[in-house]
C-alpha cells in the first residue's frame, strides 16, 4: 500500500489541510478587528457603554481566533522548506522575502497592539487603547496584504526572471504590485470582513431568537447592517473584476471555472454555464444547463466576445487543471453566498426601515434571524471555495507558466509525508473541537454588562486606593512603637 503513495499528492493534501483550517481562524481577526475599531470608536464619540461592552464582548472571540490561528499557521511556514524545499530554492529570494515581511512588519505589529487590546482597559487611556485596536486591526490586514501580494505573484508572476531553474529579482515593488496583486488583496479583503459581519449578526440574531438581551444584540445587528451594506455589494463586484482578471491571464483556470471544453470564438454569444456534471475521461459534460449570452456580459460587458473564450480541448492534459468539477462547483458556490449575504442585507434594511426593529417586534421576525444564523457559517465556506478555485485551477502549476508543482516538491518516502499528515490532521481536530467548546462558553455566557468601565469613575476609585496604600507616619506615642 505505502509503495503506491504518491508523495507529491501527500504533500499536496497535507498543505491543502494546513491551508484550509488556518485559514478558519485569521478570516474572522482580519474582519473582526475593523468591526471592534468601529464600535470602539462608536463608544469613544457617544459615550454608549452599550458599545464598550460590545467591544468586550467580541474583543473575546477575536482572543481565541488569534491564538489558534498562529497555532495552526506555523506548520504551514515548516512547510515550504521541508515538503516544498526545491521551490523554496527557486523562488526564495522573493517568496520568502515577502512572507518574512508579513512576519517582521504585520504579526508582530498585531501581536506587539494585542496586549494592550486585551489587558489595558484599566491601565492607558481610552483614546489610546483605542489607537492600539487601530493597530492590531492594521497588523491583521496587512498580513493579509503580504501573504496575497506573494499567492497572487505564484499566478501573474513578475518583476524579475527565471535562469536555469531559480527566480532571480530585477524589481521587488513590481513582483510585489504584480499582475493580480490588487484585486486579489481587495477581494480577500472583503471577504474577511464580509464573514466577521455574518458571524457577528448571526450570532446577534441567535440571542434576538431566544429573546435574549435584545436591546443589546440589536445594537451589534445594526451595526452589522450599516457595514454590510457597503461590504457586501463591492464584494461582488470585486469578484467581477477578479474573473476578468482570470479571463486574460489565466484562460485555462477560466475553461475549468466553466466547464469549458470547446473554444469559443471571438464575435459570437457566449452562454454562461448554470449545471454542468464534467467527465474529464470523454472531455465533455454529461449535464449541461446554459443562460444564453450571459458569460459575453460578465467577461466583457457585451452579448459577442472580442475576444475569445479557450476551452480545456486547447492544451494537452498534462498541462491544464483537473478535478474539473471541484473548480467548477467550488467557483459556483462562491458566487450562490455572495448573492444570498447581499440579499439577505437587502431584507433586513428593508425591514429595519419599516419597523425599526424595535425590540418589543422582534418576536415577528423568527424567519429573519434564521436567514442570519443559517449566514454565519457561508462566509468561511465562500473563502474556502475561492481559494480551492485559486489554487487548484492553477495546477498544475505552482507558479504559473514556469515551475511546475511536481517539480517543487521534496524527494521524501511517502510515509514520511503521511505520517506528519496524520499528526496534522490529530493536531487539528483537537484544536477545532477546543474553539467549538471553548467558543460556545463564551457565546452561551454573554457579554458581561457589570465590568468596570474606564473614566472618571474609574480613576478617583484608583486614586483612593493608591492614597490608602501610601505610607502614613506612624502618629502613636514613641514607648507605644515597639
Amino acid at each position: 500500500m505505502l509503495e503506491s503513495l504518491n508523495t507529491v499528492a501527500l504533500s499536496r493534501w497535507q498543505f491543502a489541510l494546513t491551508a484550509i483550517f488556518h485559514m478558519l481562524w485569521p478570516v474572522l481577526t482580519t474582519g473582526m478587528g475593523i468591526y471592534l475599531v468601529v464600535i470602539e470608536g462608536l463608544w469613544l464619540k457617544t459615550k454608549n457603554l452599550t458599545y464598550y461592552h460590545h467591544a468586550r464582548f467580541w474583543s473575546k472571540l477575536y482572543i481565541l481566533n488569534f491564538g489558534i490561528g498562529v497555532a495552526s499557521g506555523l506548520p504551514m511556514a515548516f512547510q515550504f522548506g521541508l515538503n516544498w524545499a526545491p521551490f523554496s530554492l527557486a523562488v526564495g529570494d522573493f517568496f520568502g522575502t515577502v512572507l518574512g515581511f508579513e512576519g517582521t512588519m504585520a504579526f508582530m505589529l498585531e501581536a506587539s497592539f494585542l496586549g494592550i487590546m486585551v489587558f489595558g482597559w484599566q491601565r492607558v487611556p481610552p483614546l489610546m487603547h483605542w489607537v492600539a485596536t487601530i493597530c492590531v486591526a492594521f497588523g491583521a490586514n496587512l498580513s493579509t496584504f503580504w501573504i496575497l501580494s506573494a499567492n497572487s505573484w505564484l499566478q501573474t508572476p513578475a518583476g524579475g526572471v527565471f535562469v536555469n531553474g531559480k527566480f532571480q529579482v530585477q524589481d521587488y515593488f513590481q513582483a510585489i504590485a504584480n499582475p493580480f496583486m490588487v484585486n486579489s488583496f481587495l477581494h480577500m479583503f472583503f471577504a474577511t470582513l464580509e464573514t466577521s459581519l455574518f458571524v457577528i449578526g448571526g450570532i446577534s440574531a441567535w440571542y434576538l431568537l431566544q429573546n435574549r438581551l435584545p436591546n443589546f444584540f440589536t445594537k451589534s445587528l445594526k451595526v452589522v447592517l450599516v457595514m454590510a451594506l457597503i461590504v457586501a455589494p463591492l464584494q461582488i463586484f470585486v469578484g467581477h473584476l477578479s474573473a476578468e482578471q482570470v479571463y486574460r491571464y489565466q484562460p485555462a483556470k477560466l475553461a475549468a471555472m466553466e466547464a469549458q471544453w470547446e473554444t469559443i470564438p471571438a464575435g459570437t454569444s457566449a452562454s454562461w454555464s448554470l449545471i454542468a456534471i464534467p467527465d474529464e475521461a470523454t472531455q465533455t459534460n454529461k449535464v449541461d444547463v446554459k443562460i444564453p449570452g450571459l458569460l459575453g456580459y460578465l467577461l466583457e460587458l457585451k452579448p459577442t466576445l472580442d475576444s475569445p473564450v479557450l476551452g480545456l480541448k486547447e492544451w494537452a492534459p498534462s498541462d491544464r487543471p483537473h478535478l474539473i468539477g471541484l473548480i467548477y462547483y467550488s467557483f459556483r458556490t462562491m458566487i450562490a453566498i455572495g448573492l444570498y449575504l447581499a440579499a439577505l442585507v437587502s431584507v433586513t434594511v428593508f425591514i429595519w426601515w419599516r419597523t425599526g426593529l424595535a425590540g418589543d417586534r422582534l418576536g415577528n421576525y423568527k424567519w429573519l434571524w434564521w436567514g442570519w444564523i443559517f449566514a454565519g457559517p457561508l462566509g468561511y465556506i465562500a473563502v474556502e471555495a475561492g481559494w480551492i478555485v485559486r489554487c487548484v485551477g492553477r495546477q498544475p502549476w505552482i507558479v504559473y507558466g514556469q515551475m511546475r508543482t511536481a517539480e517543487a516538491a521534496s524527494a521524501l518516502p511517502p510515509q514520511v509525508v503521511l505520517f506528519s499528515l496524520s499528526g496534522l490532521v490529530a493536531l487539528y481536530t483537537i484544536f477545532f473541537f477546543a474553539a467549538l467548546f471553548f467558543g460556545s462558553r463564551i457565546i452561551q455566557k454573554g457579554p458581561n454588562v457589570a465590568l468596570p468601565v474606564p473614566g472618571l469613575r474609574n480613576a478617583e476609585e484608583l486614586e483612593i486606593r493608591i492614597k490608602m496604600a501610601e505610607h502614613q507616619p506612624d502618629s502613636r506615642p514613641l514607648e507605644t512603637q515597639q
